[in-house]
């Protein structure tokens, strides 16, 4: 140690107390103390300032961070950071890594804050960037860039909201106001006195950027606060004559919007109009908009929709699925856990392969948002039977949903499935084990409740030939079934249909099947058990893999062919099983529920690790593994072995090194897994002597389109669809340039170009890997490029390859989005610039001039990950 500092060279104690601290430190470091650690390094730095660039200090900060984290000390862990941002105030790293912790703790809006100053200090910081846009999709959903874009919408709302004011309703409350658009419609009707209150923190910021932007800052009142908090007069003085609010999400109830009206009634509104006393003046009346809603619903067959919600093939990679039980979303109306979402969302004119009507739709609800004792008592509403002509023939997969909001007795807007709208559909999926062929004729018995102030519908029943059979009484599981699958003929068979029948024939509404035992998993859990081109892939590279090792041991012998002994991070317990044949080692590290490990058992000869956590899923794996004859001792759940996430790519045993290591590389969403070369990095020197990484490389592919609707869903498209009011710049800051979970095959838009490789990523040979890549794409239609779709072709072998474009693939496909579109003419090459950096992906778009140089009409690098 060299102190530099002039003025210290007369304090021998303090030199001598840094230089012992110091290596104190350091070997507390060695000896993974990395608390007192820590404390040492905190003393070097106060004393010794110009130590300050010494990259030890943020390792021990984050490994003594993650060590408080598990422990549960919050506090403490807080305590450090602040303690190391007194030393490093201006440490674009460590403000980052604050800013991870308070994500994961559920503070988002502190957590966006730490991240945009990150991004203030280093622009082109990719971890930074990439957490302010991962947060900027908690903070502000995408769904709000689609409806300021919906000027339709808009518009209607502002007429409604004038035509009150001017009938004298003169003090106005907008509940979740969001950007404040509402009630700036309000004040520049004429309204004397505008309220408006939004519980998100983010929200709240931005709504008073707009309002003042828009000069009416002190004009309107904005409250960070839920409405059912608000208190007269110590909020608002004094009740308000208009409510305007549109807390409505595509099942109408899901916001809260019951619960917030009923208590604007009994606090923040006039009572209502009494029509017996006409002669009592609209200011001292209070009123609602919108004034109500009609719900309509309509049966449907859907292959996408079933094929996420409920198993649909009975073999997954060789193994039969009977034994795994009833396995389904957790989208549930019927549930007895009232925690369980009654529905999911979809926009029905963009699912793949479309939907097929069964019936007519149908009035499901009617409400009135002015009446209150209608809304006090929906609730306690008995439950209410709809008997619904069948008119089409198919398999009963849903029941679709939409409502119509009437703003007030003129104007009304329609979320439907045929409507040009922001809005998506409410999906309440059928959850029984079997299809139901419908055919005309018959009639659907539909449910109806609000109960817990959900709407809830669900399919219970179907009437034939006089006779009246429950959709959920089991099939006896000893019959013979005819099972269509996901990629099967969608309309019934006549097996299906007999199968049908035999069923109806021995069930009726007096039979009960008791309590349905059943295990869920997630939408995207239930599509990938679904995708059997994706088993089947696995399987025959797994099997050509086993068969490789087999010969190659053969050869050499038994005792060879190991590889290299790598210390494993912690001593995990001796392999019980028996020594026997010398197994292969596979280990399944994909997220969430995963059967590719039990694939590996059912080879022979392998002992495969699951990391699969929930009991319940174990549950469902031990079942599968012993209808299929795969010994109880081939399958380990690793996690149950593994103490620390870090350790979780580390050994079987001592002595043994992976055969086959499964990595889960892509999301469903559509982006490459966090960390996954460095997954790879550490997979590779664990695998023995031909061993393999499944899958062994990724090729990125993509192409140049023109979609207008991809920029509706990504940004605030200036002020004409907001009224002329100045919302897009500020709402537009948490603008993500990667639009997701995007299905390319339905999107709106032209192709530009063909499909060309953009980049690869070589999980077995590090030597292959680059950085940078420029790409030169030639247009193939004149137009506007405003996006870069992307999918990925992924490489289990050399001979064995999926797409993640398939039509039977749960993964979705992804977008940069160009928010500065480049204008093309046909034969025009455009350069894509592909960016590697710790397993994020960035790309900047440009044109080439056609001397060659690149011109900069775009250079907006948008991160993929």
């Amino acid at each position: 140690y060299i102190n530099r500092n002039p003025r210290s060279r007369f304090d021998p104690a303090r030199n001598e107390l840094v230089s012992r601290s110091l290596e104190s430190a350091q070997q507390c470091l060695f000896n993974q103390d990395y608390g007192t650690a820590f404390v040492h390094y905190l003393l070097v730095l106060n004393l010794a300032p110009v130590l300050k660039d010494f990259e030890s200090f943020r390792f021990t900060l984050f490994k003594w961070a993650d060590e408080l984290d598990s422990l549960g000390r919050i506090q403490d862990l807080f305590d450090c950071y602040e303690q190391a941002l007194e030393l490093f105030p201006t440490d674009e790293v460590i403000i980052n890594s604050m800013g991870e912790h308070l994500f994961r703790m559920g503070f988002r809006d502190e957590a966006a804050g730490h991240f945009h100053k990150a991004l203030k200090l280093k622009p082109d910081y990719p971890e930074a960037k990439e957490n302010f846009y991962r947060v900027a999709n908690w903070l502000v959903e995408r769904w709000h860039f689609l409806m300021l874009n919906d000027r339709r919408r808009n518009h209607k709302y502002q007429q409604a909201i004038q035509k009150a004011v001017e009938g004298g309703c003169n003090t106005v409350l907008d509940i979740g106001t969001g950007t404040g658009i509402l009630g700036m419609c309000a004040k520049k009707a004429g309204a004397a006195e505008v309220y408006a209150c939004e519980l998100s923190k983010t929200m709240y910021e931005l709504a008073c950027e707009v309002v003042t932007a828009n000069g009416m800052n002190g004009r309107i009142k904005i409250l960070h606060m839920k409405s059912l908090e608000m208190e007269v007069p110590k909020d608002i003085p004094k009740r308000v004559s208009l409510v305007v609010t549109e807390t409505v999400d595509a099942g109408l109830f899901g916001e809260g919007i019951i619960e917030s009206l009923i208590h604007a009634w009994n606090h923040l509104l006039l009572p209502p109009q009494n029509t017996q006393d006409p002669s009592r003046p609209p200011s001292q009346a209070g009123r609602v908009i919108p004034a109500g809603a009609t719900v309509f619903g309509m049966a449907v067959q859907c292959l996408e929709i079933r094929r996420h919600h409920r198993l649909c093939v009975s073999e997954i990679g060789g193994l039969a699925t009977a034994a795994a039980g009833e396995l389904h979303s957790p989208v549930s109306c019927s549930s007895e856990d009232d925690s369980t979402e009654p529905y999911t969302t979809e926009r029905l004119s963009r699912l793949p392969g479309g939907y097929t009507p069964l019936t007519e739709p149908f009035n499901a609800l009617d409400i009135d948002f002015n009446n209150v004792q209608e809304l006090e008592g929906l609730c306690s509403r008995e439950v209410s039977r709809v008997r619904l002509p069948v008119t089409g023939e198919g398999l009963l997969d849903a029941l679709a949903v939409w409502f119509q909001l009437h703003l007030d007795q003129q104007s009304s807007l329609s979320t439907g499935p045929k409507e040009d709208t922001c809005w998506e559909q409410a999906i309440y999926p059928v959850q029984t084990p079997h299809n139901f062929p419908l055919r005309p004729g018959d009639e659907l018995i539909v449910e109806i409740s609000c109960r817990d102030a959900y709407l809830r519908l669900c399919s219970v029943a179907v009437a034939r030939d006089g006779r009246e059979f429950r959709l959920d009484d089991c099939l006896d599981p000893d019959k013979p079934r005819n099972n269509p699958g996901p990629s099967g003929n969608p309309n019934p068979s006549l097996n299906a249909e007999a199968e049908l029948c035999s069923a109806l024939a021995c069930l009726g509404t007096e039979q009960s099947s008791g309590p349905r035992d059943y295990t869920m998993l997630e939408c995207a859990e239930m599509a990938l058990l679904n995708n059997q081109p994706y088993h089947d892939s696995f399987r025959r590279a797994l099997a050509k893999l086993i068969t490789n090792l087999k010969d190659a041991r053969s050869v050499q012998g038994p005792s060879q062919g190991q590889g290299l002994e790598v210390m494993p991070l912690t001593d995990p317990p001796s392999d019980p099983m028996d020594p026997g044949p010398d197994p292969f080692y596979v280990l399944d590290v994909s997220e969430g529920f995963s059967v590719l490990s039990l694939m590996a058992a059912s080879q022979g000869q392998v002992k495969a690790y699951s990391s699969v956590e929930k009991t319940q899923h174990q549950a469902v794996l031990r079942r599968l593994a012993r209808a299929n004859g795969v010994p109880e001792e081939a399958l380990e759940f690793w996690l149950n072995q593994v103490e620390d996430e870090q350790a979780v790519l580390q050994r079987p045993s001592r002595e043994k090194l992976w055969s086959a290591i499964i990595l889960d590389c892509v999301e469903t969403c559509g982006l490459v897994r966090q960390k996954l070369m460095e997954k790879a990095t550490l997979a590779r020197c664990l695998l023995e002597d031909g061993g393999q990484i499944f899958p062994e490389r990724i090729v990125l592919y993509g192409m140049l389109v023109e979609s207008d609707t991809l920029l509706l869903e990504s940004a605030v498209q200036g002020q004409e669809p907001t009224l002329g009011f100045n919302i897009a710049p500020f709402i537009n800051q948490f603008t993500v340039p990667v639009h997701v979970f995007l299905d390319l095959s339905t999107l709106q838009c032209r192709h530009l170009s063909d499909s060309v490789e953009l980049f690869i990523l070589d999980l077995m040979n590090t030597n292959a890997n680059y950085t940078n890549r420029d790409v030169k794409v030639q247009a193939s239609a004149s137009g506007r490029v405003t996006a870069v779709p992307f999918w990925y072709q992924i490489h289990l072998n050399e001979e064995i390859s999926l797409s993640t474009f398939n039509q039977d693939s749960h993964w979705k496909q992804a977008a940069v989005v160009l928010h500065q579109p480049l204008a093309v003419r046909e034969g025009d090459w455009v350069r894509l610039a592909v960016t590697l950096q710790k397993s994020s992906i960035s790309i900047s778009a440009s044109i080439e001039e056609e001397a060659g140089e690149t011109g900069t009409v775009d250079s907006v690098k948008s991160p993929i990950r």
